[in-house]
Formats: structure tokens, C-alpha cells, sequence
């Protein structure tokens, strides 16, 4: 395994430290590396300055806390993010990525972590009623390529123009400009996005859509490459830890209304 005996192979110019001054939670795991996107806000995100914020970075960091182990950020755009993970060139991913049967034959998951459902955003003037493939028909619809809202699109809006983008942020500045005509992503980005002061200028929320288990799985989970078998478990046990120990609900408080660790 790379993550073993104190040290790791990963390495980056973007790495963030986040070391834990405690006794290791296992002979042989005392180091993660995690890479996340860093362009998904509130889950994930970049700052100017180059640290890392959001709700999946403070949930990593509370998981490392409980397993005992020094964890290190590294960023990665998500289109390449699971064969970056392959690779090698980080121990677990945790960028909100949803637990899919097509993502389970590259990469191994962990419990979830949270579970929320998708969204449909469109411009403040728009003449689109309601979140139907009849009305989204011949309207272009914006989504970030590679992910489970994007395959939600393409499955339950056919007639609709997808238009895909690498991250969230270039759908935000084409639906503000009119290229595009309705935008898809997860129910809490949308929400969040929309309550920041471009958000307000620009759009309204359309409608909240029901998950399609199979498209969009079973909820945001942290992978691992295949067959490491006791990171999941360290990962598993952490995670039921902070929901009992009442670190989880904090953090989601800091973050968000409800609980999004869902059903």
C-alpha cells in the first residue's frame, strides 16, 4: 500500500497540511493523502489565497482528527479526479462524489457522508414553468460534465440542449449572460449560489427533482482505491464516530439549514 508506515508518494504544489498531533490510528496507515476539486462551494473550494474551504474539507479533517492520522489536501479537476486516485496520486477522494455503480467499478467507497438531490436554477425572466423534458425542450441546459447531474439531464431531459462545463462556475457565468437557458446541479450548490449577491442578480430556483437512486446513487461517499480495505474501514468507523460524537452536526450547522446527511 502507498499510504504506510508514516509516509506518503503523493506530492503537490497545491498541498494543504493538516497534521494531527496524536497517537496513529493504525501500525501501517499514518499519512492520507485526500485530493477533492476545489471548485464545488460550499462543498469544496479554492480560496484566493490558496486554502481550502467548505463542507467536505472540514468533514475531512474532522475524520482525520477521529482516525488519527496527518492528512494532506491536493486539488484536482474532477473530470480527471478517480484516475488521478488510480494512479496513485492520492489515497481517497472526498469532493462530494456521489456512490455510483458505474464509479464502483473503478474505485471503492465508503460509507455516505451526506445525500442531497438535484436542482434546477433559471434566469430571473425566464418563461420556463416547470422542470418537465416538454418544457425544457429545445432550451439549453447547463451542467458540469461528469457527473450525476449531468447523466440526470441527459436521462430525464432528452429534448433539452446539454451543454456541459468543467465546473460549476462557468455554467454560472453563461446562464448570467444568456447562453444558456437552465442550469442542473446539486439542490444545496444551487441554493447556496443563489443566495450570494450574482446568484440574486441572476436566477431563481426552478424546482428541487426526486434522486433517481440509480443515476444519482446513493449519496456522496469518499473512494478509495480498490481493495484497500482497511482505509474503509478506518474511513467507516470515523464517519459513524462524528455522527455520534456530535462533530458532524456542528459542521453541517456551520454550512447548512437542514441536515444533509438525508435518508
Amino acid at each position: 500500500m502507498r499510504i504506510s508506515k508514516g509516509f506518503t508518494l503523493a506530492a503537490s504544489a497545491l498541498a494543504i497540511a493538516v497534521s494531527m498531533s496524536v497517537a496513529p490510528a493504525s501500525a501501517e496507515i499514518t499519512k492520507i493523502v485526500i485530493g477533492t476539486e476545489g471548485a464545488y462551494p460550499p462543498f469544496n473550494n479554492l480560496e484566493s489565497d490558496g486554502t481550502l474551504v467548505g463542507f467536505d474539507i472540514d468533514i475531512a479533517k474532522a475524520l482525520c482528527a477521529e482516525m488519527k492520522v496527518e492528512c494532506t489536501f491536493v486539488t484536482q479537476d474532477w473530470d480527471g479526479i478517480i484516475p488521478a486516485l488510480v494512479a496513485g496520486k492520492f489515497d481517497a477522494i472526498i469532493a462530494s462524489m456521489s456512490i455510483t455503480d458505474e464509479r464502483k467499478e473503478k474505485v471503492d467507497f465508503t460509507n455516505k457522508y451526506y445525500n442531497t438531490g438535484p436542482a434546477i436554477a433559471v434566469p430571473n425572466d425566464s418563461t420556463i414553468t416547470e422542470a418537465t423534458d416538454a418544457a425544457l425542450a429545445g432550451k439549453a441546459l447547463g451542467a458540469q460534465s461528469a457527473t450525476t447531474h449531468s447523466n440526470y439531464a441527459e436521462a430525464k431531459f432528452p429534448s433539452a440542449e446539454l451543454k456541459l462545463y468543467p465546473t460549476p462556475d462557468e455554467y454560472k457565468l453563461d446562464i448570467a449572460s444568456g447562453r444558456v437557458d437552465a442550469v442542473i446541479d446539486d439542490v444545496i450548490v444551487l441554493s447556496d449560489w443563489l443566495k450570494t449577491d450574482d446568484g440574486k442578480a441572476c436566477c431563481k430556483m426552478l424546482s428541487s427533482l426526486t434522486p433517481d437512486p440509480v443515476i444519482n446513487g446513493e449519496g456522496a461517499g469518499i473512494a478509495i482505491r480498490k481493495g484497500e480495505t482497511e482505509l474503509r474501514d478506518m474511513f467507516n468507523k470515523a464517519i459513524t464516530a462524528i455522527r455520534e460524537n456530535g462533530t458532524y452536526k456542528t459542521i453541517n450547522d456551520k454550512y447548512f439549514d437542514v441536515d444533509v446527511y438525508g435518508g
